[in-house]
Formats: structure tokens, C-alpha cells, sequence
């Protein structure tokens, strides 16, 4: 894509939506960090349904580890792979305690070091947490970014570096958002919406998806 298209791309994403957020729910820096571990494999919306009386009762490591893995798994056992994530959680949280002074670290290798936490995770607690211009490529925005020729890349780490290279101001900020609910709610795993899409018109993806009814 040219970086005339790019930067339209992106404007035409920001008109549509000009202050996109996690979808996410958390009270504060520790509880983001908590949700973005949660949500690996399992939907933002099923994250939050069990967080919120988690979250009502727990808002600091402390109260986590005193919570418990066994009282941590009651909260969180319609999330998938909540066993292991029950297990993070509780030794995340310890480390905080003992390492950061309860506090989340806005420094990505800080957090890469924390039980559980990856990449991606770390960029996403970054950006929405400390305003850090990162990229964190779920399964969305690696397919949104492959389909529409935007940054190709065959791992999400190359997608990542590429939007790096190519996101231009004044969107770098925010163009992860835009990239995901791009994808959860038009460009579609299955089925692409392309009869609805803003940036048909930039996007390589062929053929398009015709309306529903169409032909």
C-alpha cells in the first residue's frame, strides 16, 4: 500500500471513530493488566462478564494474591485456559509485589518478564495504560493487516515492525484500536463486510464480499 493510501486508510478510520478504546473493562493500570491476560483465547466480551465482581472485589496484587488461585479460578472459570491463567495471575501479581513495588511497569521488557505476560500483552498495557504508540497484533489485526495489503507479514511480530515503519502521525496512537474493531466487526474472518467498508476502495482483498442479497 502507498503511503499516500496509508495515511487515508487511517483517516478515514479516525472520522469514523475518533477516540477508539479497549474494549476491555478495568478500573485502573493493575486490573488492565489482569484483563489483557484474561482475554488470550477468549473474547473481550467473556473477559468482562467475569471480571466485573473480580474486579469489584480485587484492585491491587496484594488483594489478588490474598484472593488466591482456587478463589481467582470461581471468578474466572467460564474464561478459557483459566487454570493456567489463574496460575499467572497469582504469580504476576506476586511479582509486582516484590519487584515493582505493587505498582505495573510501563517498560515493555518490565512486563515481558511478568508470568504470563507476552508481547502482545505488553504492548496493549503500554498503549492504553501509559500512551505508548505500540502495536499489539492479535488475530485481528494480523488478518486485518495481511488481507488488506496494509503490513504483510508471516508471524505477528513482522506485522508489527512493519506497522512501525509505515503508521504515520497522527495515528500512531491509536491505530492498533482502529485495526482491531476493524476486524472483530467488518473485515471478518469468514466473511469480510466489504459492501460497508470505509477503506474498500485502499484494501488489495479480492474478490469483495457483495452485499447480502446481491447477485
Amino acid at each position: 500500500m502507498k503511503k499516500a493510501d496509508v495515511f487515508e486508510f487511517f483517516r478515514r478510520l479516525a472520522e469514523a471513530n475518533p477516540h477508539p478504546e479497549t474494549e476491555l473493562e478495568s478500573g485502573n493500570t493493575y486490573q488492565l493488566l489482569v484483563a489483557v491476560v484474561l482475554s488470550a483465547q477468549a473474547t473481550d466480551a467473556g473477559v468482562n462478564k467475569a471480571t466485573r465482581r473480580l474486579f469489584a472485589e480485587v484492585t491491587t496484587p496484594a488483594q489478588m494474591v490474598a484472593l488466591g488461585e482456587e478463589g481467582l479460578k470461581q471468578h474466572i472459570k467460564t474464561i478459557g485456559l483459566f487454570n493456567s491463567k489463574a496460575k499467572n495471575v497469582i504469580a504476576l501479581s506476586q511479582a509486582l509485589i516484590d519487584e515493582h513495588g505493587g505498582e505495573v511497569p510501563g517498560d515493555r521488557d518490565a512486563l515481558e518478564k511478568l508470568p504470563g505476560v507476552g508481547r502482545k500483552t505488553a504492548n496493549v498495557v503500554m498503549n492504553v495504560a501509559f500512551g505508548a504508540e505500540t502495536f499489539a497484533v492479535d488475530t485481528h489485526l494480523f488478518r486485518v493487516c495481511n488481507r488488506t495489503g496494509l503490513a504483510k507479514g508471516k508471524t505477528p511480530l513482522a506485522v508489527e515492525l512493519k506497522l512501525e515503519k509505515t503508521v504515520p502521525q497522527p495515528f500512531r496512537l491509536h491505530a492498533h484500536h482502529w485495526l482491531i474493531l476493524h476486524g472483530r466487526y467488518i473485515c471478518k474472518a469468514r466473511k469480510p463486510e466489504c459492501w460497508r467498508c470505509p477503506v474498500v476502495d485502499l484494501c488489495a482483498f479480492k474478490p469483495k464480499t457483495p452485499p447480502p442479497g446481491a447477485g
